[in-house]
């Protein structure tokens, strides 16, 4: 006769007395990960009182009329020295240029902004290498020679003559005011980025000028 099968019934261990050997490696590597997990969540806050209470950042604010988007330089401009001959247009590349836009009979205003524009060039010490001065002339009579005389001390002036209206495609005055009201800041690339307002404050004024050499140090040389 065939026995019946029966099944031994073994009781467990009780979970609390199990002996599981703890491996101190292991017990580091979670402690570790909860430190780097915490850091995480707290390191944005800290930055952000950092930055606000100890570094204090103020608004940046440019003393000129940034222009935005900037204007590139029209290579048809019909530039001409003073004695007729024909300049190109991108010839003027490769500089900083601080413009004065007038008439040729300059008149009060005019020989202020042209004065400032060789006091604020002169200022910039060793970075004047970069900036040039351009004097755009835009009728057809010819610039009184006391005005000549003055621009050529040191560093002449470049004085070219082009029509008020194909300057006008390239520069623009503020509303109600003239071309001839503004000094204008223009990029090496050609692009026309900043106006100064009427009278301008030299010592502001210069301020934004080495903004500009300080941002463009990296990849803008002295020399055309």
């Amino acid at each position: 006769m065939t026995e019946p099968v029966s099944f031994a019934v073994h009781s467990l261990p009780e979970p609390a007395m199990a002996d599981v050997p703890t491996d101190p490696r292991r017990k580091l590597n979670g402690r570790l990960k909860m430190l780097l997990v915490l850091a995480m969540c707290v390191a944005p806050v800290v930055a952000s009182y950092f930055t606000y209470f100890v570094i204090k950042p103020q608004g940046r604010t440019n003393y000129s009329d940034l222009i935005s988007p900037s204007r590139d330089l029209p290579a048809d401009l019909p530039l001409t020295k003073l004695s007729g001959e024909g300049v190109p247009a991108l010839d003027l590349r490769g500089q900083w240029l601080i413009v004065v836009v007038s008439d040729a009979a300059c008149d009060a205003d005019c020989e202020k902004s042209l004065y400032l524009q060789r006091q604020l060039r002169e200022t910039l010490g060793r970075e004047k290498a970069r900036v040039d001065k351009i004097w755009f002339v835009t009728d057809a009579a010819t610039p009184r020679a006391e005005v000549l005389q003055a621009i050529s001390v040191g560093t002449p002036a470049t004085v070219l003559r082009v029509p008020r209206e194909a300057l006008a495609k390239w520069f623009a005055p503020a509303a109600g005011q003239t071309l001839s009201a503004h000094i204008y800041l223009v990029d090496p690339m050609g692009q026309w980025m900043m106006r100064a307002p009427i009278n301008p404050d030299p010592a502001k004024l210069k301020r934004d000028v080495e903004k500009l050499l300080r941002a463009s140090a990296s990849w803008d040389l002295p020399g055309r």
